[in-house]
């Protein structure tokens, strides 16, 4: 057995009382886990499966490639943001979107604090924090863009031209991903309202692009409603 923390990126109800949990851990990155019982009557501990819950619980370890199975569910941060509809909303974004990007991911302290910082961040009402969060991902994968003196970014080679490249990436839209990379603050940063659903666009392009197999998240339709 050994104690495991990480975030709930998404879970699957498995039988009447059992669930699958998908999880993006502090020891050994994205990871899977059979939980039983959490369905269970008497189990107060469902409530603790929202997306993005930061949980300890003990790892029994299993023979052949069989999932580990999960015991000792316990919340280690606790937000209270969850009633706010927009914040709730950023939230099952984010992990549907971690969920698929992250599926092949190791141990990786730099964005396991980068998911801690923004949930901080977001949960002080910054209803613009996953577009900064989105792109401090690429930072970390190591494919964003290299800054250079072009004013139009192209999605594709991550490099800045004096040409337009992608109708999306404006003048305008292309500063701003050139201010949010070269920021010691970034969260710091205001994206104008009347350009977020562009710039989310941008983010989901340039993703396409320079992430393997991505595709757009489910959710992306419901955020985009609710910042309109």
């Amino acid at each position: 057995m050994n104690l495991q923390n990480g975030f709930l990126l998404s879970y699957l109800k498995y039988g009447d009382h059992d669930a699958v949990l998908y999880c993006f851990t502090e020891e050994e990155g994205f990871q899977t886990y059979f939980l039983k019982g959490i369905y269970a009557k008497k189990n107060k501990k469902k409530a603790l499966l929202q997306p993005l819950n930061r949980l300890s619980f003990t790892v029994n370890p299993v023979k052949g490639n069989g999932i580990c199975t999960a015991s000792r569910l316990e919340l280690v941060n606790s937000y209270d943001m969850y009633t706010d509809v927009k914040i709730n909303t950023i939230v099952f974004f984010i992990s549907d979107f971690l969920n698929q990007i992250l599926r092949e991911e190791h141990k990786n302290p730099g964005i396991f604090s980068s998911v801690a910082e923004f949930l901080e961040v977001l949960s002080h009402h910054n209803y613009q924090s996953h577009l900064i969060f989105l792109i401090k991902i690429l930072k970390i994968q190591g494919v964003a863009p290299l800054s250079a003196d072009g004013k139009y970014l192209d999605p594709e080679t991550g490099t800045y031209s004096s040409g337009l490249n992608h109708q999306l990436f404006t003048a305008e839209i292309s500063e701003l991903w050139k201010h949010i990379m070269s920021s010691q603050q970034p969260y710091g940063i205001k994206i104008p309202v009347s350009l977020r659903k562009d710039f989310l666009d941008s983010i989901l392009v340039y993703y396409h692009y320079h992430i393997t197999d991505f595709s757009i998240p489910a959710s992306l339709e419901i955020i985009q409603q609710i910042f309109e």
